[in-house]
């Protein structure tokens, strides 16, 4: 036994002798300061007080209650040490069960609550967030066994992103759900397999890809139940393999030893420990919840916590509660102001929501979606030769196209599904292939990204060019519709941009991941031409504004009623209402970059193209800075909810004091800078305003967008109409040389470098 459980374990025995040789007296002793004079009330002083039950408290003392700092020790071998207010446990204290454990951290109202460690008696070690006796938040757990989980908490179990390592050497990363592997995830095991897809309830289920250390490869669906086990084996190089290899090997061999330890029980709490003491309103604990009713007139249970308390808090609904990780919960609908313009019109800021609605089983697109799945499956999963970045003039060739035929029942090569027949074709896929390499996007996870369990969400209208467009659930990629000519641009100068992503590691242009053509067969015989990207707005951070800017006037505002202008809305050059300002250093290789990207799109003929910009606004103090509950000029703050992405205290304390796992900033990516806001007195034409020397701390995103469009027949005849009736100046259909010069001059008055 360590000396501290000793010390404690001598002062307890001493004290439970001393009280109980008291309670046989029934009378209730207390030692106040030297003099006998009654304290005044709100004084503090010190006192020993030896109750009737045989409990023992020493330490500040106010009006009858402890108050302050101080010790008490129970009849039972419990013992808390720490700081009090009005009687109850508040503030930072230390908690010992006489079984050894201990928890030294924050208390609220005699919970743990808070920042806190808990020491078992067993040897497991939290250190982490608490709610109400539970762990809830980011915290770090250590096993008696060897084992070690870091990440997100929820209601005392692992919920949310997590790893989990074994002592074997094993290692799970990705989402948690009640204590179970469940979502998107990876497991690594020490031999150098793993396995990237789906889980549920412990165990891979839906589409997962297993991939051995030696380079073999399984893809398709996974289950548990062997029945519903769809996929294929791809051996290693060249070589034929065992063909006929099962998946259930997975369940019963190599995830026997990935059992995740389970969490020890805690017998008491010390919110059980609550004295009654005089004045004080008594505890009790309900054994029953309570109940009340919902939105939708149904009578719900009330949570209880794990001592039998019951809840003020909501944690029913995860879409209508937030947890801010410092003990605040709840989702007032908040609205932030913005000042536009000269600040007359204030600009509403909704509570932010997540872009578009989930293609679901009845929508119109439905069939649609499942065929992209199915044909990117089937072409990212396809067995390929290793991939070099020196390629061949033939692979960029407009005719380097495959067709491939999914009827309904399967194939050879196709997986049956329940969509109708069609055929799918992939456009110069060795360059695809190779583009996606270039730009680090692991296979496993660009697949299930957009062909997993979850769903895409369809932007709720088309753009300006018709063109639809999907993002994947995870916000990674997004999806966009293509007409046949701008099919026949990107092909064009394919080259071009190989050579110049190739050459710039911080090029702004769109990043293209695939190019592919979805043909019905039939009547309709109906073609659906579709591109991959990447999104320029994947983040952890809230995007608060965001800007589509060109440099032109004419038409360049949004037509929306300021009321309903929201997050998700993309505001246009004449609504721009900021001057960004980047570091010194950043502020050059942006000026070099965005030179170098223009000139290569100058050079194969491209306009029309924009600098799509994102905002997200941080607090100016210390921690608030990297949260999402940020204050844009102006306003209010404005809490989350459940759709958009949030970093609770516990997060930003990890980002504070551990740079390592921070989000890279790079060129255009989580970039810190300011903005200054700036008045125009001019609407209908002056693009950038005066500055009025209010400055903003923001993160910024951004990229050039739009580069598909090439200055044909269309677009001079469109410059010359729009000439008679406007500046020809103001309008978008330019020579690419003068749009490039144009595009530049705006650009660079906007962001300019922070002195």
């Amino acid at each position: 036994m360590s000396k501290e459980k000793v010390g404690i374990a001598k002062v307890w025995e001493a004290t439970v002798r001393k009280s109980q040789a008291i309670a046989k007296k029934k009378t209730t002793m207390s030692v106040a300061h030297a003099d006998d004079d009654e304290p005044s009330p709100g004084q503090v002083y010190h006192a020993e007080k030896v109750l009737v039950n045989g409990d023992f408290y020493t330490g500040q003392w106010m009006d009858n209650l402890p108050h302050g700092h101080g010790k008490y020790f129970w009849t039972d071998g419990c013992m808390y040490v720490g700081e009090w207010q009005g009687g109850k446990t508040m503030g930072k204290g230390k908690f010992s069960w006489p079984s050894g454990a201990t928890y030294d951290g924050e208390f609220k109202n005699g919970y743990m609550d808070g920042r806190g460690t808990y020491k078992g008696s067993s040897g497991d070690k939290f250190r982490g967030h608490w709610v109400m006796n539970m762990k809830h938040g980011q915290g770090t757990k250590s096993f008696a066994n060897g084992d070690h989980y870091e990440g997100e908490w929820r209601r005392g179990l692992q919920d949310g992103k997590g790893k989990y390592q074994w002592k074997n050497g094993n290692h799970y990363i990705g989402q948690w759900s009640n204590g179970l592997m469940n979502g998107n995830g990876t497991m690594v095991w020490s031999n150098g397999n793993r396995y990237d897809g789906f889980w549920e309830d412990g165990f891979p289920e839906g589409n997962g890809t297993f991939r051995w250390a030696d380079g073999g490869l399984y893809l398709g669906v996974w289950s548990k139940n062997g029945k519903d086990q769809n996929g294929t084996y791809y051996p290693p190089g060249n070589s034929d393999g065992n063909l006929d290899w099962d998946p259930q090997e997975v369940f019963a061999v190599a995830l026997h030893d990935c059992k995740t330890c389970a969490e020890e029980k805690v017998l008491i709490f010390p919110s059980q420990k609550m004295l009654n003491w005089p004045g004080v309103e008594g505890e009790f604990f309900r054994k029953q919840p309570i109940q009340r009713k919902g939105n939708d007139g149904s009578v719900r249970p009330k949570w209880m916590s794990m001592d039998g308390r019951v809840s003020n808090y909501n944690w029913e609904n995860d879409e209508d509660s937030d947890f801010n990780g410092v003990g605040g919960l709840g989702n007032p609908q908040l609205d932030e102001t913005v000042k536009k313009g000269n600040g007359s019109t204030p600009l509403r800021i909704k509570s932010l929501k997540r872009q578009g609605v989930t293609i679901s089983k009845g929508h119109k697109n439905y069939g649609l979606m499942l065929n992209l799945q199915l044909g990117i499956r089937h072409s990212v999963g396809r067995p390929a030769p290793k991939t070099t970045l020196d390629l061949k003039a033939s692979a960029f060739d407009p005719r380097e196209k495959v067709w491939t035929r999914f009827p309904p029942e399967g194939s050879k090569h196709t997986p049956p599904h329940q969509s109708c027949e069609f055929k799918w074709k992939d456009y110069c896929p060795v360059v695809f292939r190779t583009l996606r390499k270039l730009f680090k996007v692991d296979t496993a996870d660009y697949m299930i990204s957009i062909c997993g369990n979850e769903a895409l969400r369809e932007l709720s209208s088309p753009g300006k060019s018709g063109s639809f467009f999907y993002l994947t659930n995870d916000d990674r990629y997004m999806i966009k519709t293509m007409k046949k000519a701008e099919v026949k641009v990107l092909l064009r100068m394919l080259p071009a941009y190989y050579k110049h992503v190739r050459a710039f590691d911080n090029t702004l242009v769109t990043k293209f991941y695939g190019l592919h053509c979805v043909k019905l067969t039939g009547a309709t015989q109906k073609k659906v031409r579709f591109v991959v990207m990447g999104n320029l707005f994947c983040t952890d951070y809230a995007i608060h504004r965001r800007f589509d800017l060109k440099g032109s006037s004419h038409g360049r505002t949004t037509v929306k009623p300021v009321a309903e202008i929201d997050p998700t809305i993309t505001l246009k050059d004449l609504d721009l209402n900021y001057i960004f300002r980047l570091q010194k250093v950043w502020f050059q290789e942006f000026c070099r970059q965005v030179n170098k990207d223009c000139e290569f799109l100058e050079q194969e003929r491209i306009m029309d193209y924009s600098l799509l910009v994102g905002l997200h606004f941080r607090e100016t103090s210390s921690k608030d800075s990297l949260m999402s509950r940020s204050r844009p000029p102006g306003g209010h703050g404005v809490p989350e909810n459940a759709d958009a992405p949030c970093l609770s205290s516990a997060d930003v304390d990890q980002l504070l004091f551990d740079p390592a796992r921070r989000a890279p900033v790079k060129l255009g990516t989580n970039m810190p800078a300011r903005a200054e806001q700036t008045v125009r007195s001019d609407f209908e034409t002056q693009l950038v305003g005066e500055s009025t020397g209010e400055l903003y701390d923001i993160t910024l995103y951004f990229g050039i967008i739009d580069i598909l469009q090439d200055y044909d027949i269309t677009k001079k005849l469109e410059h010359a109409y729009k000439s008679f009736q406007y500046d020809a100046t103001s309008i978008s259909a330019v020579d690419p040389k003068q749009y490039s010069k144009r595009f530049r001059d705006f650009i660079f008055r906007i962001f300019v470098e922070d002195t």
